[in-house]
């Protein structure tokens, strides 16, 4: 076998080049998303199973926010605009989505949290934000987010001093999962339910 020309080899190792470079580019935003939820940054929020055993006297304030993304119809709220908790305690919120319109229309909340050095303290065990949410024509849904504040909180430099966190969520428009937009199209679509 004849072994590969300097050319040869050279296209070849750009070609891989340019193929890992691509997958790393596709890979970066799951990846990012991962970093962001283990370690808090920018804000965001963590994941658990459960609130820890450990429950503190000590109270914080976290307030929550609502808003719209362009394009997005629904009528979004908190139904609270903020509660005092204690610290390890599980905690549930809700929000408020209605749909005024004729229309069956998906929508995915993004979060964040200020400050941004309580990101990885506030806990969400169950949120609405986790999936894709349909309303119906005319429909309002309350929608629960269950957290906790991580009591580690005060053994963070950064973190322990931070009395007050804000919860925020924006709404946007979201295609139909393919079986329901498909459902809908053969005029088989949900029972419309509203409340």
């Amino acid at each position: 076998m004849r072994p590969l020309s300097a050319q040869t080899r050279t296209a070849m190792l750009a070609g891989g080049v340019v193929i890992g470079m691509g997958a790393l580019s596709f890979a970066s935003v799951p990846l990012y998303r991962l970093f962001c939820q283990i370690t808090g940054f920018a804000g965001t929020p963590g994941v658990a199973e459960a609130a820890p055993d450990l429950v503190l006297d000590q109270t914080m304030i976290v307030r929550f926010d609502a808003n719209r993304g362009p394009d997005m119809p629904w009528s979004f709220r908190p139904v609270v605009n903020q509660m005092v908790v204690r610290l390890g305690e599980e905690n549930l919120a809700f929000y408020e989505a209605h749909n005024p319109t004729d229309q069956v229309i998906g929508g995915r909340a993004m979060f964040n949290l200020t400050p941004e050095e309580a990101g990885g303290y506030l806990v969400k065990i169950e949120c609405f934000c986790f999936t894709e949410q349909v309303l119906q024509p005319g429909q309002t849904v309350q929608m629960p987010v269950s957290f906790f504040i991580d009591p580690a909180i005060l053994d963070d430099r950064d973190a322990q001093f931070i009395h007050t966190i804000t919860l925020s969520y924006t709404f946007y428009p979201q295609d139909l999962p393919p079986d329901m937009a498909q459902a809908l199209t053969a005029g088989d679509g949900p029972a419309i339910e509203t409340n």
